[in-house]
């Protein structure tokens, strides 16, 4: 199977875990970018193949030595989880060989009638986990997603712990980035929680986000508090995952980190701006009470993207109409 960015891929993992419960003698091989290796780690039989779009399997070229290439561990059937023109061209070369393949319904249709300002249809749509069951069931492999499974927690190893500190502590993750500014809770709001937070000493408050300017910003929020720490470019991408793998609750926007920390098995409280859960990409096994929207009363325009990219004169503080106080409530419920 071939998958993408970091949300698309964390969005399969428990997908993949309800497989090889369900099917213990069945061999998965998962297909991507050797940077997404750790999400697979640990979970039986299933073997990762890297995916080298930088040279080997470059262009189209590269995705025919890339079917050669797969195709030498005698695959039976193909699983296109991604469905984008690359994963198309391999998909398409398994299936003339007369091997089984299906593709995921991305829900295009639904999506944009979801979107569109005018004769919005409001409904939840299928989830991205029930459309990559989709996907299987349509192999021969019908799976059950009510009752997952999670990884344990992860022993902290002595450079998380040097950072961190004690363990004594309840420990707040919150991810306050998105790729699309229309996705962000505003940073005056962001800090009121994270104030409200840090006043209770019990409480670790950890940040998470990359890049140069993002850890600038982080640092500037966990200045003033002792309890306040920024994550972000301290530690390697699997000394992260161990340590979301070990939070009480993540706090995110509709983001990455909130797929990789509700794949681990972690509450997660959600904040959405100019999209909304009923997309399908609510996180894994999380209630939809913990998904925080913004007023469509006052928006009623709202959704208007599927994934924050489209913006609507106007709609630009949606998100401050998420109270602070009610994200802090929410956090707290979560802790309890």
């Amino acid at each position: 199977m071939r998958l993408s960015a970091m949300g698309d891929v964390a969005m399969t993992v428990p997908v993949l875990r309800a497989f090889v419960k369900q099917y213990p003698t069945v061999k998965l091989t998962v297909i991507s970018r050797p940077f997404f290796k750790p999400f697979f780690d640990g979970i039986p039989n299933l073997e990762f193949f890297a995916f080298d779009e930088k040279e080997r399997h470059k262009g189209f070229p590269g995705l025919l030595r890339l079917y050669k290439d797969v195709k030498k561990l005698k695959i039976d059937a193909f699983a296109d989880l991604h469905n984008v023109l690359r994963s198309k061209v391999v998909s398409l070369l398994f299936a003339l060989s007369g091997k089984k393949r299906a593709t995921v319904d991305k829900g295009r249709e639904g999506k944009k009638e979801l979107t569109r300002t005018e004769n919005k249809i409001f409904k939840q749509l299928p989830t991205m986990f029930e459309r990559h069951a989709k996907v299987f069931e349509e192999l021969g492999f019908p799976l059950d997603l009510s009752n997952p499974t999670f990884p344990e927690k992860a022993v902290l190893n002595a450079d998380i712990l040097e950072i961190i500190g004690n363990q004594n502590s309840k420990l707040i993750g919150i991810a306050p980035f998105a790729q699309y500014d229309s996705k962000v809770y505003p940073l005056d709001l962001m800090k009121e929680v994270i104030e409200k937070l840090a006043e209770n000493p019990t409480n670790k408050i950890l940040l998470f986000g990359g890049g140069k300017k993002e850890i600038e910003i982080l640092d500037s929020l966990a200045q003033p508090f002792e309890n306040v720490i920024n994550m972000a470019g301290k530690i390697k991408f699997q000394q992260e995952l161990q340590l979301i793998n070990n939070l009480d609750v993540m706090l995110s926007m509709d983001s990455g980190n909130a797929h990789i920390a509700a794949m681990l098995g972690v509450k997660v409280v959600t904040l959405w701006g100019a999209t909304h859960p009923y997309a399908g990409f609510l996180p894994f096994n999380q209630s939809l009470e913990n998904a925080l929207t913004s007023d469509r009363n006052q928006y009623p325009k709202l959704p208007t993207s599927v994934y924050g990219n489209k913006i609507v004169e106007g709609y630009e503080d949606a998100m401050r109409t998420i109270l602070p106080q009610h994200v802090f409530d929410k956090v707290v419920e979560q802790l309890s």
